[in-house]
């Protein structure tokens, strides 16, 4: 089984709006409204590839029991911590056809977690690490989640006998890298963060990913969005290639790349299967307005087309 944590789930909703601005009136030509944030996400195609997953983490309020109510009707099992201070957030993406910087998102801050939420979820994370071979912890954190939580879960995943995946961003990132986890997935942006650059070329990034990998984390991923992926599988290093597509809504491609890897992982498949899939179910999901969503058919065709190569520039 794979168990997947999202601290801060939320409802995500996506309107199209040709020809928006700020400060208009607008009707909405289309709007979609789904269980979100990024664990739900892993949860949520893991399910459509087939494979087995629970969805887990705090929800809160009328928007809580919306996310718990849908995942439920899509077939995702979950097993979440209600919490009583605040709402679950609503994350809105308004989406312009008609422009080329053509994607809105506002996101709301979600509810406050307490000590008493951090130690109930702790034993969850505990219960369920025993029973998963892989557990993804990914996303942003709510308020009262104390920076280093992802390092702490990691040890419990860790000590549980699970692997742990750690998507994450900023200071979350940075101390749970400090953890371990089997596997992280930075953007280019997050992992030149890691070395305390603003901008890290091709050549700079293999060498990030190798010394994180020297550091005692199996797999290092940094996604490069339409551009691929750069990736260090137990010592050795890949680039990925994804096909052209013409994207509709790209929130959640890393998501379903992370969901398309982890599939692989809990399958005992290699790195080239994972890396190949991973990235075939991130195209997919751009492919689709809704957040989290892929069309395992799609996913198929599109993986004939991911290139998965040795990068072997530093040799």
């Amino acid at each position: 089984m794979i168990t997947t944590l999202t601290l801060n789930a939320a409802v995500d909703k996506t309107y199209v709006v040709p020809g928006f601005y700020k400060s208009g009136l607008f009707r909405v030509n289309e709007m979609v409204a789904d269980p979100g944030g990024k664990g739900v996400n892993v949860a949520r195609v893991v399910t459509l590839l087939g494979g087995q997953a629970v969805a887990t983490g705090f929800v809160a309020g009328s928007q809580g029991a919306f996310i718990q109510k849908g995942l439920t009707k899509q077939g995702v099992s979950h097993d979440f911590l209600e919490v009583e201070n605040g709402e679950s957030r609503l994350c809105t993406t308004i989406i312009d056809p008609e422009s080329e910087e053509h994607q809105t998102e506002l996101l709301e801050l979600g509810p406050t977690i307490t000590e008493a939420d951090l130690t109930n979820l702790k034993e969850k994370m505990a219960d369920l690490a025993q029973r998963s071979s892989v557990v993804v912890m990914s996303g942003s954190l709510p308020l009262g989640c104390p920076t280093d939580i992802y390092a702490d879960l990691i040890k419990i995943v860790q000590q549980n006998g699970a692997k742990a995946i750690l998507d994450a961003s900023g200071d979350a990132l940075v101390a749970g890298v400090k953890a371990k986890p089997y596997l992280i997935k930075p953007n280019e942006h997050e992992i030149a963060r890691l070395l305390g650059q603003n901008h890290a070329s091709n050549d700079e990034l293999a060498v990030a990913i190798q010394k994180l990998m020297e550091q005692g984390i199996t797999c290092v991923i940094v996604s490069l969005g339409e551009r691929g992926a750069f990736a260090g599988w137990e010592g050795t290093l890949y680039r990925v290639s994804v096909p052209v597509i013409d994207a509709i809504n790209p929130v959640g491609s890393g998501d379903s790349m992370v969901a398309g890897m982890v599939t692989i992982i809990e399958r005992g498949g290699t790195a080239q299967d994972a890396l190949r899939l991973g990235a075939a179910c991130g195209a997919a999901n751009a492919l689709n307005l809704r957040a989290g969503i892929v069309d395992p058919t799609i996913v198929e065709q599109l993986k004939e087309q991911v290139q998965v190569e040795l990068y072997n520039h530093l040799l």
